[in-house]
C-alpha cells in the first residue's frame, strides 16, 4: 500500500493506520520505495542517533543526512559524527548558523557562556533557520526524523507520515512506537555506538550551554536535561509553526 503526493488526506489516514502496525525497518523500507532519492533525513548525532541512521542507510546507503551546526555543539558531537561518517560512509550535509557564536552571545546580551536567558530566540536563529534553509535548498519530497511518541506530550499524537506545510514535504517518523528499551535492543543487536557523552548521563544531547543540555539525575525523565529550568520542550524543528515550546 503506497501513497503518492497527489493522494488525499483520507488516503493518508488509511496509510497511517497500516504503517502504525509496521516496525521501524518496514516503515523505512516503505519510505525508500515511495520516495527514493527524494527522501532525506535529519540527525543531531545525539545520544541514540546511530539507530535511525543505521535503519536508513541499510536501505538507502547514500541518503542525504542533514546536520545543523548551531555553533554550540559539543566537541564530542562533532567527533561522533565523524566516527559514524567513516564507519558507514555517510552522506552528511552540514548547515551552519549564519551567526558567529561569540558575537551572537554578545549581541543578545548573553554574558554567561554557560547559560541562555532566551533559549527560544537562540534556537530560532541558530537551529531552525539553518534547517529551514536546508529544506528549501534540498527540496525533498519526504523527510525521515527520529522522534518517538513517548518522548514528550508534544510528540504523543504524531503519526508515522504527516504532511508538513512548513517544509512542503512529508515528515516520516519510523521510531514513533519504539521505547528506549527497543532502541537499546536494536543498537545492541547491530553493535551500534552511543554518543560518547551518553555514559556520563547525557541521555538527550543538543547544544552545550548549561540550560540547553545537562546530565540527568537519577529518576529524571530522559529529556529532563534539555533546556533545564525552562518550560521549553521543543526546539521548533518538529512543529509546524516553527516556534520552540
Amino acid at each position: 500500500m503506497y501513497l503518492t503526493l497527489e493522494q488525499s488526506s483520507l488516503e493518508l489516514d488509511a496509510t497511517n493506520a497500516v504503517l502504525d502496525t509496521y516496525d521501524p525497518p518496514q516503515i523505512v523500507a516503505w519510505a525508500a520505495h515511495e520516495f527514493g532519492d527524494a527522501l532525506v533525513m535529519s540527525s543531531s548525532f545525539g545520544a541514540e542517533s546511530a539507530a535511525i541512521i543505521h535503519l536508513a542507510t541499510r536501505v538507502l546507503p547514500d541518503i542525504r543526512i542533514i546536520l545543523i551546526d548551531t555553533g554550540y555543539l559539543f566537541r564530542e558531537t562533532h567527533g561522533f559524527m565523524e566516527d559514524l561518517r567513516q564507519r558507514f560512509d555517510l552522506n552528511v550535509w552540514t548547515y551552519r548558523t549564519p551567526n558567529d557564536p561569540f558575537a551572537y552571545l554578545k549581541d543578545a546580551n548573553e554574558c554567561d557562556p554557560n547559560v541562555r536567558s532566551n533559549v527560544d530566540a537562540c534556537c530560532a536563529v541558530n537551529k531552525n533557520e539553518p534547517f529551514n534553509r536546508a529544506m528549501r535548498q534540498l527540496k525533498p519530497k519526504a523527510w525521515l526524523r527520529g522522534i518517538r511518541r513517548n518522548q514528550s506530550e508534544s510528540r504523543s499524537d504524531k503519526q508515522p507520515v504527516e504532511w508538513s506545510n512548513r517544509y512542503n514535504c512529508y515528515a516520516i517518523s519510523p521510531l514513533l512506537n519504539w521505547t528506549r528499551r527497543d532502541i537499546h535492543a536494536y543498537m545492541k543487536q547491530h553493535d551500534l555506538p552511543y554518543h560518547p557523552l551518553y555514559a556520563q548521563g547525557y541521555t538527550s544531547i543538543g547544544c552545550n550551554p548549561l540550560t540547553c543540555t545537562r546530565p540527568i539525575q537519577l529518576g529524571e525523565d530522559p529529556r529532563a536535561g534539555r533546556w533545564s529550568g525552562t518550560q521549553k520542550l521543543e526546539c521548533g524543528m518538529h512543529l509546524e509553526n516553527g516556534a520552540g515550546i
